[in-house]
């Protein structure tokens, strides 16, 4: 695969006025060629296999819902004869378009968009375009770079505190808190994966989702990993070695309650155009925990995140940033690392083993 030239596209859904909405969308970006359309799987199949390998397509946008062969059907068809092209699939918002996301997800797809309904101005939405465009960007990056080498992340603070100096400091955290959206489902589960070992504090994370999604995504990371997974819900106390997903249209916030934390949802309006959004969460920490939290930002558009985090940091909390090598965007966790308030820049891997000596096991003190 070429590292030079605009990223190839090939664009697979039955309906005529989606394929020339997405295209046109993707035309606005020189740095995207839209090389291949398909009405279907059986004939994207068909295309691909006519392709000499250095012509494919680097990203496959793929509709979950076709007459003939439909995208799920034809998924694993289409890594066979393209591994090395990433697939993001085109869901309905619904619990029905949920499900097969993420089955999707399970299967080799590395990310998805939802594709919003007619009553939500459908294809047409600046969001939508935006989210698109980062997501056929950010996988073909991916795919370009190949894996990213654990030991060479791509930045750092100039004098980052040593990790023992901040622990002491800030003493052991009452919650970890992480923070993702473009990329962040790949991202937590990687790093839900990794943390292998019991935890002593509660964790809690937003990932930038609609309603309903956050349920699967929930379920998902709940199989993969040693910690139990599920959304949270309101007024539910957080207990410790338990990971918490934000709902999906609702704030999550923790209060303190006696000497525990609970959960707290709210429908206050969107920050930085996300609800669920980051900073929320973040600035609730602050508040209840006294500072005493370390937050992770992970992957993904935008800069939400960065004011809870400078006011985390300011209270005596510690953040640390995923790099730009393993990000699928790295606006979020950019945003953090060029403040200078990361304590470090680096690899999921790296994250999760920072998180596991952070919040050890057994009791909070």
């Amino acid at each position: 695969m070429t590292l030079n030239g605009p990223v190839r596209v090939m664009l697979c859904d039955d309906s005529a006025a989606a394929r020339a909405v997405m295209a046109r969308m993707l035309a606005t970006d020189p740095a995207i060629e839209v090389i291949a359309k398909a009405t279907d799987g059986t004939e994207a199949v068909a295309q691909l296999q006519a392709m000499r390998a250095p012509d494919r397509p680097q990203v496959i946008l793929l509709d979950l819902e076709m007459p003939r062969m439909d995208g799920m059907t034809a998924l694993p068809h289409l890594l066979r004869v393209a591994p090395e092209t990433s697939i993001i699939v085109a869901s309905a918002l619904s619990q029905r378009g949920a499900k097969a996301t993420m089955e999707a997800l399970r299967a080799g797809a590395v990310d998805y968009v939802p594709k919003p309904s007619a009553s939500a101005g459908g294809m047409n939405g600046g969001q939508f375009q935006a989210e698109l465009v980062a997501k056929v960007k950010g996988w073909a990056r991916m795919r370009r770079r190949g894996p990213a080498p654990a030991a060479m992340p791509a930045m750092r603070p100039a004098t980052p505190p040593p990790m023992a100096a901040v622990a002491t400091a800030m003493g052991k955290p009452r919650a970890i808190a992480i923070g993702s959206s473009t990329g962040g489902p790949q991202a937590l589960a990687a790093l839900v994966a990794k943390l292998n070992r019991p935890l002593g504090v509660p964790v809690v994370a937003v990932q930038h989702m609609p309603a309903g999604f956050t349920t699967l995504l929930a379920d998902h990371l709940n199989r993969i990993g040693a910690l139990p997974c599920s959304e949270a819900k309101d007024g539910e106390a957080l207990l410790p070695g338990r990971f918490y997903l934000a709902p999906g249209d609702r704030h999550l916030l923790v209060k303190e309650a006696g000497q525990g934390l609970v959960a707290q949802l709210s429908d206050g309006p969107p920050e930085n155009f996300c609800r669920p959004a980051v900073d929320p969460m973040l600035r609730s920490l602050v508040a209840s925990c006294q500072g005493k939290v370390l937050a992770a930002i992970l992957t993904g558009m935008g800069s939400d995140g960065l004011a809870g985090s400078r006011a985390l940091v300011a209270a005596g909390g510690q953040v640390l940033a995923q790099d730009e090598a393993s990000s699928v965007v790295w606006g979020m966790p950019g945003a953090v690392a060029k403040a200078g308030i990361a304590a470090a820049v680096t690899s999921i891997e790296d994250i999760a083993e920072r998180i596991v000596a952070a919040g050890g096991n057994g009791r909070r003190t």
